[in-house]
């Protein structure tokens, strides 16, 4: 399917249409208006929501800053004995 097909699916979903996408037969996907997605969306989750999370922070500057400064002051323990 080339984008402008998909694109022009796309406009039809927004006014009101229902596509059902079938892979060898078989329902795979769904494409629906947003508004009848009665679902939540799934919160995200790992690093790359943390980092997304913290991009708008705007004292994160200052936060890694102070990070860096206290790990120039620390002093490292001796590794503990194995044996």
């Amino acid at each position: 399917m080339t984008d402008a097909r998909f694109s022009e699916l796309l406009d039809r979903v927004t006014r009101g249409e229902r596509f059902l996408v079938l892979r060898h037969g078989r329902p795979a996907a769904a494409l629906v208006p947003a508004t009848a997605v009665t679902e939540p969306v799934p919160a995200r989750s790992g690093m790359a929501a943390l980092a997304g999370a913290l991009a708008d922070w705007d004292g994160l500057d200052a936060v890694v800053d102070g990070i860096y400064a206290a790990r120039r002051l620390a002093q490292d323990r001796a590794a503990p004995a194995l044996g």
